[in-house]
């Protein structure tokens, strides 16, 4: 039932040219849930000054086990908040003005929830702690009555549907996925700027994961609850012993809890039950994850001499891009693609193997002709994919370096852009791509890793998103498009496989009219 659940869902939130999937029809700007949450009647842990620079150059990144390695404190931990889950810059126009985060999200809305559990004393007393992006301090919502055998650091993520429903309704679900696999990309990057590294502890089950962070108490508004999705072990100089999940776990039942969950302010107007049924559907139990790995991979040098926290900082989503831009070089369009694949620097934490393929349309790429281009993240799939889209396509191999192939040459920029919900930033840039799934067979071993697909997209969006920066591009996650025409352009007829993300990149367009704040001035100016 579980599964069945899971393929209704996913092709009932399917846009198409004729339609799109259900959603408020209209919005309304006073009902938006407020995108902080905080806890009254917590402890406050104010966090040192953010903003510092860390050494590490963005190329250094390639090889972070050269990179050396921060004491873990509270100031390097400060940090690796904020490089994943703080502000980056203030936006004003006229009297509006919003913040950006160093984590994207879709529409901007934040549904991402950020925890901290220290299980030693070492520089904060060992409990769970919320972080607070605007005010960069942290909220202690348990004490643990001693510490753990393995003295060091835990970051856990939630989701606030509701924050993403009350704009996109019935397809939000999805969109706080992509959320997700962004901030564990986001973590990713901020640790290894510390010389630190990520260990996501697949095995946890999400009442384990809720348990751990007080998201099952009875803390929280109705329909403003959060849904756990993953717990991430923190490798620092401090780390030692194997992680003990069970211990720690028994810390958080039997720990002091504070706080109550502050209303995010909005009516509840719409209210979207298959969102909760398909969040019941795709809950993770227990289980025990092979290790996978991938063979390293060497990317191409960066050519990028700017250090990896003002690549983190300075990362934004295009909201337009120049399309009459120059080419880009095809030595940055090689290098980021290499950067997702399996066995990068940046994937060294996702040991699960690859589901996900790229189908490409290349606008402007110097010495490659426009047209249609595939890139399977596992070779093992590639037959697979040939079987599954049209026999028209050539599939021969363009580039030593990547697998990539070419399938169709033409003009596809107003077929990107169609496909895209109609948005030119799909075809005004230098290439734009759809992420395609291993989906029905997966779904089919277990209805949780639906969410895991998403995951897994939403990392190598991230990954995209700063490799762009690095090069002098940037990025854009497309979350609108209209499946099943993706499908029938690839020739796809079934659902063994299914696109589940598109991404963008370019030369940007910036609006002249925004005005640009730093990222915590507010706290300077607070008494």
């Amino acid at each position: 039932m579980s599964k069945q659940t899971v393929f209704n869902y996913h092709n009932r939130t399917k846009h198409s040219l004729e339609r799109y999937a259900n959603a408020p029809e209209s919005i309304d700007w006073e009902d938006q849930p407020d995108q902080l949450r905080r806890f009254s009647g917590c402890e406050i842990v104010t966090l040192p000054k953010p903003g510092a620079e860390l050494d590490a150059l963005f190329s250094d990144l390639d090889n972070p086990e050269t990179i050396p390695a921060k004491p873990l404190n509270l100031m390097n931990a400060g940090l690796l908040l904020e490089l994943a889950f703080g502000l980056s810059a203030w936006k004003q126009f006229g009297p509006s003005r919003w913040a950006l985060r160093c984590n994207p999200s879709s529409g901007n809305l934040h549904p991402t929830e950020a925890y901290l559990i220290s299980t030693g004393d070492d520089f904060i007393k060992p409990g769970v702690y919320h972080y607070v992006s605007h005010d960069h301090h942290l909220e202690q919502r348990c004490q643990f009555s001693s510490n753990l055998p393995d003295s060091g650091l835990v970051i856990g993520l939630s989701s606030v549907h509701w924050r993403e429903a009350w704009k996109y309704g019935e397809r939000a679900f999805r969109y706080c996925q992509h959320d997700i696999g962004h901030a564990l990309g986001a973590l990713r990057y901020a640790a290894a700027t510390l010389g630190w590294s990520v260990e996501l502890l697949a095995d946890a089950s999400d009442e384990d994961i809720g348990h751990l962070l007080g998201l099952t108490r009875d803390d929280f508004k109705k329909q403003e609850h959060e849904s756990p999705d993953m717990i991430c072990r923190i490798i620092t100089p401090a780390s030692g012993n194997p992680f003990d999940a069970k211990a720690l776990l028994e810390a958080a039942q039997s720990g002091v809890w504070f706080g109550k969950a502050d209303s995010l302010r909005a009516y509840h107007m719409y209210h979207w039950p298959i969102i909760d049924e398909v969040s019941m559907a795709a809950s993770k139990p227990r289980t025990e994850e092979a290790d996978w790995q991938a063979n390293k991979q060497q990317l191409m040098a960066s050519a990028c001499t700017k250090t990896a926290s003002q690549i983190i900082r300075q990362r934004r989503s295009a909201q337009q891009f120049d399309g009459k831009m120059p080419p880009m070089p095809i030595a940055d369009f090689y290098r980021m693609l290499a950067a997702v694949l399996p066995g990068t620097a940046a994937f060294e934490l996702w040991r699960c193997p690859p589901k996900i393929h790229l189908f490409i349309f290349v606008h402007r790429v110097e010495g490659l002709a426009p047209g249609l281009y595939a890139l399977p993240r596992d070779h093992e799939a590639l037959g697979t994919l040939q079987a599954a889209t049209l026999a028209d396509f050539d599939w021969q191999k363009v580039s030593e370096a990547i697998p990539l192939y070419h399938l169709y040459s033409g003009d596809c920029r107003q077929l990107a852009k169609t496909l895209s919900c109609h948005q030119p930033i799909a075809s005004d840039s230098a290439f734009s791509l759809g992420m395609v799934a291993e989906f029905a067979e997966t779904i089919e071993a277990a209805p949780w890793l639906y969410r895991r697909l998403f995951w897994e997209c939403g990392l190598i969006g991230q990954t995209l998103y700063l490799e762009a920066e690095a090069a002098g591009f940037r990025g854009t996650g497309i979350g609108c498009y209209f499946d099943d025409s993706v499908h029938e352009v690839l020739g796809i007829k079934d659902d063994k496989f299914q696109s589940l993300y598109h991404f963008t990149v370019g030369k940007p367009l910036e609006d002249k009219r925004l005005e640009t704040l730093p990222a915590y001035g507010h706290l300077e100016n607070a008494v």
